[in-house]
């Protein structure tokens, strides 16, 4: 099942268009690592009546930290030569986050941050898993420990003798996988980013296999029919999954049911008729011997995948991942032979278990601190010396001219808007500018923001509520400007509007214009049906809310409406915004000095009869 699991994973970050759901693969992963935990916990604690945690941690230590160490440091060390230095100085950081196993709440963090959302992938971001793990490592056998004990077995002839209860234990895994899997429901559609990457809401898979574990002495009842198409059943369920599955479907939710169910189908398959069923398939040799290195090709496909692309300058093929795919199995053949096995297997280390524990502390402090000393190595963002300030020539457009000429006059007159004649000036002159600059090596200090504060810029109405979130509906007094005008101008869209605050509110101060800035987070000024990917559902919080916006544009009789929508809208929200049927339609317009052919933009109606409506169009 590992080779499974791992096939699903590798492919579909290969981009493999079959495997659509292949992220399914860690969900398999979930189950096996409960079925396997809680077994060997639980036969400690019948033997002994009692979990020797220095034993158990020393062989998780002695089987993922020497393998893991060896992937980190060769991650770290190829991010800074070959990543950007902005990116490089982002990747090393989420390596130190790896390093001491909390890269799962990271990059729940990072994704949850609407402004981070579309960064680049990490190279170290396979790590949330193995945080996930390792958390999972440290509460596992004190709940089971805990739970065993609720309800003593004491045998009748000697009540001074008691033994673990396994009701107790099981009653517990299965009222924290109920639990869990609620959370996780829940949560899917809340927060998308933290239920896919928190133990508390991936816990439910861990405990269904560890409820494999302790069914297993009955499972051996079944009869060798029902055992094998309870297998094969399983089987095709989580093959149909990485199949099915698509990141447009809300995950985990109640979409990880499949894999989940279907792998812990093919464990009980097992435990029950060893010689029937899918075994026949996955006892095979090449299935054995991929499930075997499955650890360690997890930890080495993914960053030569996203490496690769950097180390040869430019995209790859399909058929180059795949060979990068079969690439990262060699390597991982060759670090489980020549480091994961034999640490593994040392009797050194097992005759003295402060060897080990000592061996995790030294590896985990290394990891760290390659990534921290790749840092410093990287190009400084701090800056030295002064930029000169560019300067543009804005002639003023040709006196007499008609102010009302950008309502009056279209794109395609022959006699351009003297205003876009002026847009244009100052446009070639930003790019001859820039055209200048691309010989200096040295970033500036006089910089706002500096390069190395830059991606946690943000302007105001990203920090102080102005800019709703998903499950807002209400506006807030997001009033700026000069408040006490008459005139008003309205910023209404979603954040790509919300980018143009700064500048729209400087020309407000000095205008002496109020400024209402109504924008939300992925919600266009479209009147149409949107869905959010990040809520699983259809957006019903943006039709409020922009409804909402509408009645107060039609209070407040603004003198402009200025309207943002972002371009990057795709089947994933319901709707593109060069879509040509039904309410989504577009027309083309075409510039004077076009020369790429028409474009579209989504037709948009002007929120107020009274108001002039300026739209900021993904074409323009």
């Amino acid at each position: 099942m590992r080779a499974v699991a791992i096939l699903a994973v590798v492919l579909y970050h290969a981009h493999v268009g079959l495997l659509r759901g292949g992220f399914t693969g860690v969900d398999d992963f979930y189950v096996i690592s409960g079925f396997l935990i809680t077994g060997l916990l639980w036969r400690q604690l019948e033997g002994g009546h009692r979990i020797s945690f220095r034993s158990f941690y020393g062989r998780r230590i002695q089987r993922l930290l020497p393998t893991s160490f060896v992937v980190l440091v060769a991650t770290a060390l190829l991010s800074a030569r070959f990543l950007p230095p902005l990116q490089a100085h982002a990747s090393l950081k989420d390596g130190v986050s790896a390093a001491i196993y909390v890269s799962n709440y990271r990059f729940a963090a990072l994704q949850t941050n609407y402004l981070t959302a579309g960064i680049p992938p990490s190279p170290f971001q396979q790590y949330w898993s193995l945080s996930l793990e390792e958390q999972f490592y440290v509460v596992w056998p004190l709940l089971l420990l805990g739970a065993s004990m609720i309800w003593q077995r004491r045998p009748p002839h000697n009540r001074r003798v008691s033994g673990p209860s396994r009701a107790g234990a099981v009653t517990a895994l299965a009222v924290l996988a109920v639990a869990s899997f609620a959370f996780a429901v829940w949560l899917t559609g809340v927060s998308q980013p933290w239920a896919f990457f928190s133990l508390p809401t991936r816990a439910w898979e861990l405990a269904v296999g560890g409820l494999v574990a302790f069914a297993a002495p009955w499972l051996g009842k079944l009869n060798g029919r029902s055992a094998a198409l309870l297998g094969w059943g399983g089987l095709a369920v989580v093959i149909g999954s990485a199949v099915i599955l698509s990141s447009s479907v809300p995950y985990p939710g109640t979409a990880a049911l499949a894999p989940v169910l279907g792998t812990a189908a093919v464990i009980a398959s097992g435990c029950s008729n060893p010689r029937r069923g899918p075994i026949l398939v996955l006892g095979r040799t090449g299935a054995r011997l991929i499930g075997r290195v499955s650890y360690s090709w997890y930890l080495w496909h993914w960053p030569v995948l996203i490496l690769a692309p950097y180390v040869v300058g430019h995209a790859l093929s399909l058929g180059a991942n795949l060979a990068l795919v079969l690439g990262s199995f060699v390597l991982a053949l060759i670090s489980f032979v020549t480091v994961e096995d034999p640490v593994r297997l040392s009797s050194w280390f097992r005759a003295v278990p402060r060897r080990v524990m000592g061996l995790g502390g030294v590896l985990t402090a290394a990891a760290a601190s390659v990534c921290l000393v790749s840092i410093s190595t990287l190009p400084s963002l701090t800056g030295q010396g002064t930029a000169p300030v560019a300067r543009l020539s804005t002639a003023q457009p040709a006196s007499g001219a008609d102010h009302s000429g950008a309502q009056k006059t279209t794109l395609s007159t022959p006699h351009p808007n003297p205003y876009v004649a002026q847009l244009a000036s100052a446009t070639t002159q930003v790019q001859q500018a820039v055209a200048r600059s691309l010989p200096v090596r040295v970033v500036p200090a006089n910089l706002t923001p500096s390069l190395s504060g830059a991606d946690a810029d943000e302007p105001p109405v990203f920090v102080d509520g102005c800019l709703d979130s998903y499950l807002a509906t209400a506006l807030e007094s997001c009033d700026f400007g000069d408040t006490s005008s008459p005139t008003s101008v309205v910023l209404f869209g979603d954040s790509h509007a919300a980018m143009w605050f700064s500048a729209v509110d400087g020309a407000a101060h000095q205008l002496e214009l109020s400024l209402f800035n109504w924008t939300k987070a992925t919600c266009p000024p479209l009147m149409i049906p949107i869905i959010s990917p990040v809520l699983g559902r259809n957006f019903v919080e943006c039709d409020e809310w922009r409804q909402n916006v509408l009645d107060r544009i039609a209070q407040v009789h603004p003198a402009l409406v200025i309207l943002g929508v972002a371009r990057h809208y795709t089947d994933i929200y319901g709707f593109t915004p060069t879509a040509r049927s039904g309410s989504r339609a577009c027309r083309p317009w075409s510039p004077p000095s076009a020369s790429s052919g028409p474009r579209c933009w989504s037709s948009v109606r002007c929120p107020s009869r009274h108001s002039t409506c300026l739209v900021a169009s993904p074409s323009t």
